[in-house]
């Protein structure tokens, strides 16, 4: 084929170029619905794409389906520099290719009349079909809470999914042809992400065994050149990925380290590093396993990833464009209730503190570690006060749940984790989640949850990724598929939570798979400073907390009673001798959108200690819309000067809500400056100060106001922008 009846056939259907025009016009961080997500095939039927008007993926279906276009067209960067396949299995011991095209003579860049004349290896599983859908659920969500007004599910976007079958011979020797492979996509709408994963399906009459894939491997265009240095690992491209097999971190990066790796591409001769380690080759799969057995008839799935270019380096736009990425992927992260943590179990105690959440509104209960409640007790006395608890705090509009520990404890008789030789296990020790202890352990925990009436779980110390060398456990057969198999009992539990409508509170990155809250980033020691310290600790946590997190999507700490020490000038008891400092770190956290752990036996003491937490709560509710909405980062709290954040939704009659506060002893009146570009907002902004008379500010070319603010001595001032 001539080079331009080749231009013609992968990019003449390419009629959606023209939506580059309107992503440089028509923002998605500010408005997503003008992209909207098509799966289209050129009308020779040799190429399909692909198109959100924000992402661009064009696969070429002859002579073997590969992918030979990834495109940011928000900034019009072109994401790939060379042809892989589509995945990688081993099977049985042996690596096969899912689809890709060889020949490409240089690994720097792609040229178009290069496409026509690569082949297929023969080895390669070939493509043989293809189908287009609609996105559905992954996991149910059972929604029985607040959430953000826009939460959709499943997401909206469009699928493709793409049939391998296996080569008829390799290396002579005859495969099975009822062995496919299916690699799935999913585009979404409103922004530049898409997922991926596959699927094996064993229509041969033997069991086969998959030990390794790959569900992605892009040759990306390097985002640095280093001559002389080792780049491995340090300076990848700007491209977002996560998984849903994600543990052992509160962050992204540290939970998915195990799921996917930037490497060298040894097919990429042209980089100018010396010893060619330029980080480029996107690989994602486990580093360990899967090692699955599957019999015939039956399907194994890979986890699913998540891939999220960048269209900029600015911080603020990359951890808004993750925040949505969250808020599409995982709506149940923006459920959002308010939280005590009461520290005892004994039955008056907690019916005096679901009788204080529900008087100051209040949403949920738990009773927290340290509380005396122990779940894993199979006394019926447990369940039958766990039952009593729920039907009261039900009768009071009140959720309630509890506490329990998984790993960071030693369990003994065979059950705790079998390390390789020199490891030791992420929290110091740790059962093995599929032991004879640890089927017990799920099986009591699926059953208290079905039968108890409550409808929270904080599980501590969960499974952090810890392998086992075991072969007694019977739940894995040994340390090749100890992993997978673990993180499969885990996340199938909190799957089954989140459709069951349970909220999860757990310190790391289960997000993906139904948890919805974690650490916002604080260290626990840090609340047993004195009060002043702390209040600096709790903005500083939420100011460095939410640059890759929702408001909603962690957790911050006030404790009303000593914690791990510090005595008396660490805490709020008596609640009402410590009235200012108790208002002031409600209004550090709720003034940010963010729920505190609130530990003691109560939330009040004196009806004016009532009085000051029901009035915070209900400023909260009164705009909790706009304070669970993105935050702007303004100024980080430092105790020498006015700190202060931004919330911003354009979908909401009120856009913006700043607010400010004054660490100092004496009142602050000066002049900041306000970006409001993300309120959507172009030339003029009504603000007002509380509740007071609205301004009207006129917006610079930059979208920047100058606004007046006066906050009191060691207070808070709030100012709402329509």
């Amino acid at each position: 084929m001539k080079p331009c009846n080749l231009i013609a056939t992968v990019l003449g259907f390419l009629s959606s170029w023209a939506l580059v025009a309107a992503a440089s016009q028509n923002d998605w961080l500010i408005d997503p619905t003008l992209f909207k997500a098509k799966v289209s095939v050129s009308k020779d039927g040799r190429a399909v794409e692909l198109n959100n008007g924000l992402l661009r993926r064009v696969i070429r279906l002859e002579p073997n389906a590969a992918t030979v276009a990834l495109d940011n067209l928000v900034n019009g960067e072109s994401l790939l520099r060379g042809v892989k396949p589509e995945a990688a299995l081993e099977i049985d011991g042996r690596r096969f290719e899912i689809g890709g095209l060889k020949g490409q003579p240089n690994y720097a860049f792609l040229r178009s009349e290069w496409i026509e004349q690569l082949t297929s290896d023969p080895s390669a599983f070939r493509f043989v079909g293809y189908e287009i859908g609609k996105p559905t659920e992954r996991m149910a969500w059972k929604r029985t809470r607040h959430q953000a007004p826009d939460a959709t599910w499943p997401p909206q976007g469009a699928t493709l999914r793409l049939d391998f079958a296996m080569p008829t011979a390799t290396n002579g020797a005859v495969v099975a042809p009822n062995l496919r492979v299916s690699v799935h996509y999913e585009l979404y709408d409103g922004m530049p992400c898409y997922s991926k994963w596959i699927t094996l399906s064993n229509g041969t009459d033997r069991v086969v065994r998959v030990d390794r894939f790959s569900s992605e491997l892009l040759a990306v265009v390097e985002r640095t050149s280093e001559v002389d240095e080792l780049s491995e690992g340090r300076t990848p491209p700007n491209v977002h990925v996560e998984t849903d097999m994600a543990f052992g971190g509160m962050m992204a990066s540290g939970a998915n380290r195990r799921s996917f790796r930037w490497l060298p591409d040894p097919e990429f001769q042209s980089q100018v590093n010396y010893e060619k380690k330029t980080p480029c080759l996107l690989d994602i799969g486990p580093d360990l396993g899967p090692a699955q057995q599957v019999a015939p008839g039956e399907t194994f799935e890979s986890f699913r990833a998540w891939v999220l270019p960048f269209d900029t380096t600015d911080r603020e736009r990359c951890g808004l464009a993750l925040r949505r990425m969250y808020r599409v992927i995982a709506p149940w992260t923006t459920e959002n209730p308010l939280m005590m943590h009461v520290v005892s179990s004994n039955g008056s105690t907690v019916t005096n503190a679901i009788d204080q959440c529900a008087a100051v509104g209040f949403e949920m209960l738990i009773l927290s570690f340290g509380s005396g409640f122990n779940m894993e007790n199979e006394k019926p006395e447990t369940l039958e006060r766990a039952k009593n608890f729920a039907a009261y705090a039900r009768s009071k509009g009140i959720e309630i749940g509890s506490y329990s520990l998984l790993a960071s404890r030693r369990v003994g008789n065979g059950s705790d984790v079998v390390m390789p030789p020199g490891e030791k296990p992420a929290f110091g020790n740790s059962p093995c989640l599929l032991s004879r202890w640890g089927t017990n352990y799920f099986r009591r925990l699926y059953e208290f949850h079905r039968d108890s009436g409550f409808t929270l779980l904080e599980h501590d110390g969960s499974y952090p990724g810890d392998v086992c060398a075991s072969e007694q456990h019977f739940g894995h057969r040994g340390l090749a598929d100890s992993r997978w198999n673990q993180w499969r009992e885990i996340s199938e539990f909190y799957k089954w939570c989140r459709g069951q409508g349970f909220y999860l509170n757990v310190p790391d990155h289960y997000f993906l798979s139904g948890s919805t809250k974690s650490g916002m980033g604080y260290r626990e020691v840090n609340w047993s400073l004195p009060r002043e310290q702390q209040i600096l600790h709790t903005r500083q946590n939420i100011y460095d907390g939410t640059w890759q997190k929702l408001p909603s999507m962690g957790w911050m700490f006030v404790p009303l009673t000593e914690y791990q020490g510090g005595g008396a000038a660490a805490t709020i008891e008596p609640l009402d001798q410590h009235l200012d400092h108790y208002a002031r770190m409600i209004e550090s956290n709720l003034g940010f959108g963010v729920q505190a752990c609130y530990r003691g036996p109560r939330l009040f003491d004196t009806d004016r200690t009532k009085a000051m937490v029901k009035s915070k709560v209900d400023w909260f509710k009164a705009h909790r819309d706009i304070l669970e909405s993105d935050l702007i980062h303004g100024r980080r709290a430092d105790a020498r000067d006015l700190d202060w954040m931004l919330h911003v939704n354009p979908k909401l009659k009120e856009k913006g809500l700043l607010v400010v506060f004054n660490p100092l002893n004496e009142p602050v009146s000066k002049t900041i400056r306000v970006n409001l570009y993300y309120t959507g907002l172009t030339n003029s902004a009504r603000v007002r100060e509380q509740r007071g008379t609205s301004k009207h500010l006129k917006l610079s070319r930059d979208y920047f106001i100058e606004l007046s603010a006066r906050v009191p001595a060691q207070g808070m001032n709030w100012y709402v922008i329509e």
